[in-house]
């Protein structure tokens, strides 16, 4: 209920706030920029500022003394996530704007200096000085405010986790933010340079040279102060675990990857075209190049740079198992992108074989043209697919404990099966136009090229046909692995069940035959006569007899040193909590009278922790949905 209410009053504030302050904008903007309101003109300006601050100042008063009542008065309130992810997000909501004015005045006069239009600049092309130095101003204030806010909850707070977390995520906006100038400026400024210009830097055109510019001076200390901050955290412990960064790391070397393999393969394209189709120009051939390579550089500088740093996160797991799961995420999405691109060119280059044996095109002319998109695929793509693919072939084969949890990990699994999924869906197509051609062709329909047809769909089977079969050998492989050292291990493992009356064991021997199958666990009743020599890896015990313990099995207890497992069970008057804070919303529970049940362990340890994850996410997908959409873009129009 407490987190249904901070929603509502932080949402509000948030909202209200931004109203206020650009209404605060425009009001001074509409007086002192280029709005300026004489005589009647821009009254509409100046009406909308007004009435955004009128209503806005009063809403926002009133949800934030609400929230900094309560925080001042509740440790809970003060430390909670959402007041965190508020005052983070305040933060970005205001510095981002800051930036961006400055990036306005900055690009704007650099092209004055270059005497060229300031409506060439990428933003606040129709704004003035005085419009950006205004909202600058403004929001540098707000941001103040609640940096202060910030601060002071900083020293106050004892429970920090959801402020680390919404931190850690603040950073890593501010590092994506530097990031994408810097490389939109590096590929601007490479696609100015292999334009080859002959006309001065004052000369029509030579905007996108200013542009790139002012966004690698603006873009490039951003994106390095941030690096720097967050490089020089990792000497705790939990921003070396934390899977937000993971999660970043993965977003920037697969996004890197991708963007890179479409230019390159986009590049090799024009290469394959002007040599065995369509030839071009010497000037317009090398344009054409240096739009590739504007995208293949700084992205695959990307690529190498966090990838590099994503192998390193991946070592700092010292548990083989899970950092060999960790890395297995990038290999297979690495691996159906080669596939992907290997199927396709396999297709294309079977058509065109196809074609010209039909067509009779000449070498040097169609048949070239035609040549360049599925050769490209091909040497892009195989490579790609074989080396990753080969390294989550070595990975599964392994005969020790890695091996078997990369046979039976979830994300092999997922592989394996999309890809036979995919392989039948194309079977299926193939095999029913192939059969819609014979049939059409015998009843008497349209028989034009029926050949070719018949030729082209019965490749595209026999291709579909060999990826399912072969990956459906990888998947019966793994299945049938005789090397099992996890079920070697766990048949070998002792568990002891202590049991009082009977129905806790059998319950619990049910539970194991389901989730647990290798391991027989050994009940014992402690009202019988209880064995000195018992001997075990782990014990399980319920709750009841956790806190009621005859006093042979205490001392057997006592001198166990193994693993001790205390499971909740139906005993009145004992609850097992996870944590102090359930500890004390039942105390206080109990102190209103109300009735308590016995409930499971299974809750979160941090709610909001999920939520932060599940918002960084989302955003990593967009941001990763844009990149694949610029190497689709590269791809369609390369090819």
């Amino acid at each position: 209920m407490k987190t249904v209410r901070r929603l509502y009053f932080y949402a509000v504030a948030a909202i209200s706030a931004e109203v206020v302050l650009w209404g605060v904008v425009n009001l001074l903007r509409s007086i002192f920029g280029s709005r300026r309101f004489v005589s009647g003109v821009g009254a509409g300006d100046l009406a909308a500022a007004l009435a955004l601050i009128l209503v806005g100042i009063p809403i926002f008063a009133v949800h934030w003394l609400w929230a900094q009542k309560t925080s001042s008065r509740e440790e809970e309130e003060r430390s909670a996530g959402v007041r965190a992810v508020f005052l983070y997000g305040i933060l970005l909501g205001t510095l981002i704007p800051v930036v961006q004015n400055l990036l306005a005045l900055i690009n704007r006069l650099f092209l004055n200096v270059a005497h060229l239009p300031t409506t060439r600049a990428l933003f606040g092309g129709n704004q003035s000085w005085a419009d950006n130095l205004i909202a600058v101003v403004v929001n540098l204030l707000i941001a103040a405010y609640f940096w202060n806010a910030l601060r002071a909850d900083w020293a106050q707070i004892a429970e920090r986790e959801s402020f680390i977390e919404a931190r850690r995520l603040y950073r890593f906006g501010w590092l994506l933010c530097g990031l994408w100038m810097t490389l939109y400026g590096a590929q601007q400024a490479l696609s100015y340079a292999f334009a080859f210009q002959t006309t001065t830097l004052g000369g029509a055109g030579n905007a996108t040279a200013i542009n790139a510019l002012v966004f690698l001076l603006v873009g490039t200390p951003i994106w390095a102060y941030t690096w720097s901050v967050l490089q020089n955290a990792l000497g705790d412990s939990d921003e070396k675990e934390s899977y937000l960064r993971l999660g970043a790391l993965y977003l920037l070397a697969l996004g890197g990857v991708i963007v890179f393999l479409s230019a390159s393969g986009t590049l090799l394209y024009q290469i394959l075209n002007q040599t065995l189709g369509d030839r071009k120009s010497a000037s317009d051939f090398l344009r054409g190049l240096g739009g590739s390579l504007s995208m293949a550089i700084p992205f695959g500088t990307l690529w190498a740079y966090y990838g590099k740093h994503l192998n390193l996160q991946f070592a700092f797991d010292e548990n083989l198992p899970r950092r060999a799961g960790k890395r297995r995420l990038y290999i297979y999405v690495l691996s159906l992108l080669g596939l992907s691109a290997t199927i396709s060119g396999t297709l294309s280059l079977f058509a065109a074989l196809i074609d010209f044996i039909f067509e009779r095109y000449p070498l040097s002319g169609n048949l070239g043209a035609m040549l360049a998109t599925p050769l490209s695929l091909l040497v892009i793509g195989l490579p790609v697919w074989l080396t990753n693919w080969n390294a989550a072939q070595i990975q599964a084969r392994a005969d020790d404990e890695v091996g078997d949890h990369a046979r039976r990990s979830l994300i092999r699994k997922i592989y394996l099966y999309f890809v036979l999924f995919a392989a039948v869906i194309g079977v299926m197509a193939s095999a029913g136009t192939l059969i819609f051609t014979l049939v059409n062709a015998a009843l008497g329909g349209s028989a034009s090229s029926i050949l070719k047809s018949v030729l082209i769909e019965l490749t595209a089977l026999v291709v579909f046909a060999v990826a399912l079969g072969y990956h459906l050998l990888a998947l019966r492989a793994d299945g049938s692995a005789r090397a099992d050292t996890l079920a070697e291990k766990q048949s070998a493992y002792r568990a002891a069940i202590l049991d009082a009356d009977g129905k806790f064991g059998e319950a619990l021997k049910a539970a194991f035959a389901k989730r647990a199958p290798n391991i027989a666990p050994t009940v014992v009743n402690v009202n019988a006569d209880f064995p000195a020599d018992l001997q075990a890896d782990a014990v399980i015990l319920p709750g009841s007899l956790a806190v009621n313990t005859p006093e042979n099995v205490e001392a057997w207890l006592r001198s166990f040193s193994g693993k001790k497992l205390i499971v909740s069970d139906e005993a009145a008057g004992v609850f097992w909590l996870d944590d102090f804070e359930r500890a004390a919303d039942l105390s206080k529970a109990l102190a209103e009278g109300q009735n308590l049940r016995p409930q499971s362990s299974k809750r979160m340890n941090s709610l909001w922790t999920y939520v932060v994850y599940v918002a960084a996410a989302l955003f990593a997908c967009q941001f990763l949905a844009v990149l694949i959409g610029l190497g689709v873009t590269l791809l369609s129009g390369g090819f």
